[in-house]
Order: structure tokens, then C-alpha cells, then sequence
């Protein structure tokens, strides 16, 4: 038996509100159409003076702050990504010299898309195992923003941009998150074009397929992660899923009879920002004092890939 548990979280989103009257100035949309198919009222995009590693930064400082440990006890640091502000470094390299970090701290950029907050759980649980220090940072950071096509109404309504934090701990007594991960490689679902296509790197996405695969996936995944714990949805304090659409939350929450103090939705005021959205959830919990130690939490997430993951993450 050995795993790991949260012991602090943050979260850093930018000043900049663009609303769906804003997007409505830029396409052929309006409030209530945006509202009533995915729940998305507002989302954060990055201006002057912001980006990615700013971002990380801040929401790294404070959930540093709030777990009550110094940047020289992180034997690991992760970031879940798809938009770093550069490829090399990568954002967790460079994200180690603003915290200051050790120079032997591992650090690397993990993308699996909207499931790679979960995906950097799982292998965090693993390499913290191995490392000398045993408190980890995980990140998920995303600038949906700088890859949208405003030109195509399905996906630009969708996505924002932010960065969630969470500081970690493991000990050799404590339970594993029973991690559930997937992948299905698809392109077509679901892509963002590389540099090697010439291609504008433009989120591309067929929104009623990937809606199917999700509500498809989420209670596939939950099942499975209730089974490895050995618990029922009955013993689990919280769920927290992926803020991708409003509809798919709650067909979830319905199909598990999950009560509305037992699960929280930001989506209408971040919109979808991938790899952040869980890790954003899970510090205005914190925050809102919904989150405390001995907290149990299953979270379930969902993206491009294919990919998918749950965990049942406990608060320390």
C-alpha cells in the first residue's frame, strides 16, 4: 500500500472576461444558444502582460503557500499541457528556476489533453515512489486561446485559458488514488495540427462525436475507479468532473442520483480550459471550504487523444 494526497491547491486565471455577447461581435451566436447547449456564460483569455508560465507560476506559489511547503522539498514537478509558450524548455523546466526548485527536481510537460491533470496524478503516485522528496507539484495550464479559429463558431465558444495547481505527498501508508487511465488514438474526433503539417494549429473537433465518446466514457470510468478503490458512489465526499459541457456533467450526475452539495460546476464562468479544468475545480473547492482534510474525491476527465482517466483523490 503506498499514495498519494493533496495537500494544497491554487489557481491563476487571466483578467481579461470575454462573455458570450463579446463572442456574439465575432460570430454568428448568441448568449442563449451558447448557454442552453454547453452552460458556458463567460471564460478568462490571456492579454498583454500574461501567458502560460505566468499563469503556472502563480497558481504553483500558491498552492505551495497553502500546502505549507517550501519550493526545496519538491522532488517532482509535472505540467499538463497542450499550449505551453514554448516546446523547449518545457514549461515545468521553466517553471522550476521561477519557483526555484532543485536542480535534480524532475521536471517535464505531459500532454493528454483535457485528461492530463488525472494522467499526472497517476504518474506522480508512481515517480514520487522512487524520489528522494517526497512531495510532488502537478499543474494543469492551458491558452486554449491562442489556438482557436474564430472562424468556427462550434469550438470558439468553447475554451479559456488557466492554470490549476496541487501539491502533493506521498507516504507508504497511505492508499493509491486507484488511477483508471485510457487511450484510444483517433485523430479525427479531435486535433490540433502540429508544425510538421503546415497547418494553422487551430482545436479542431466534431462536437456531437466527442459529446457521445464523453457520456460514454465518464461513468464507464467512474465505475471502474469505484471498483479498484472498493468503494460505492455512496462513500465518496465529492465529484468532480471535467468542465467540458454542462449536459454531460449532468446526465452523469443524474444516472449516479448525486446530490447537488456533492458536486460542483464552474464551466459557465471558465468555459472548457482542458488540462486546468479539474485542478481549478478542486481549489474553489478548497477555498470554499468544501474541501478538507479527509475529503475523498473522484474525479473523471475526458479529451483529445482519445483519452480519458478517474482517480479517487483524498485531501491530506
Amino acid at each position: 500500500m503506498s499514495g498519494i494526497k493533496i495537500r494544497g491547491t491554487g489557481r491563476c486565471v487571466p483578467q481579461h472576461v470575454v462573455t458570450n455577447d463579446d463572442i456574439a461581435k465575432i460570430v454568428e451566436t448568441n448568449d442563449e444558444w451558447i448557454t442552453t447547449r454547453t452552460g458556458i456564460r463567460r471564460r478568462h483569455h490571456c492579454a498583454d502582460g500574461e501567458n502560460h508560465i505566468s499563469l503556472c507560476t502563480q497558481a504553483a506559489q500558491s498552492a505551495l503557500e497553502k500546502a505549507g511547503i517550501r519550493p526545496e522539498e519538491i522532488g517532482v514537478c509535472i505540467v499538463a499541457t497542450l499550449t505551453p509558450d514554448e516546446l523547449v524548455p518545457a514549461a515545468a523546466c521553466t517553471l522550476q528556476q521561477k519557483l526555484g526548485l532543485p536542480e535534480d527536481t524532475l521536471c517535464f510537460d505531459l500532454n493528454a489533453a483535457c485528461s492530463g491533470f488525472l494522467f499526472g496524478l497517476h504518474t506522480m503516485e508512481c515517480l514520487l515512489a522512487a524520489s528522494p522528496r517526497k512531495f510532488g507539484l502537478v499543474l494543469g495550464a492551458e491558452v486554449l486561446s491562442r489556438i482557436l479559429n474564430w472562424e468556427d463558431r462550434g469550438t470558439c465558444i468553447l475554451f479559456g485559458d488557466g492554470a490549476g495547481a496541487a501539491v502533493v505527498e506521498w507516504r507508504a501508508e497511505w492508499p493509491s488514488i486507484s488511477a483508471v487511465v485510457g487511450t484510444r488514438g483517433d485523430n479525427n474526433l479531435l486535433r490540433v495540427a502540429g508544425v510538421e503539417t503546415g497547418e494553422r494549429s487551430y482545436i479542431q473537433m466534431d462536437g456531437t462525436k466527442v459529446f457521445k465518446f464523453a457520456v460514454e466514457t465518464v461513468p464507464r470510468c467512474m465505475d471502474q475507479v469505484l471498483t479498484k478503490a472498493g468503494i460505492t458512489a455512496e462513500d465518496v465526499d465529492l465529484f468532480v468532473f471535467h468542465q467540458a459541457n454542462a449536459r454531460i456533467i449532468d446526465l452523469a450526475v443524474h444516472k449516479y442520483h448525486i446530490p447537488p452539495e456533492k458536486y460542483y460546476k464552474n464551466i459557465a464562468k471558465y468555459g472548457n480550459t482542458s488540462a486546468a479544468s479539474i485542478p481549478l475545480v478542486l481549489s474553489e473547492l478548497q477555498d470554499l471550504g468544501k474541501i478538507h482534510s479527509g475529503s475523498r474525491v473522484l474525479a473523471v476527465g475526458f479529451g483529445g487523444g482519445l483519452t480519458w482517466g478517474g482517480a479517487l483523490i483524498e485531501f491530506a
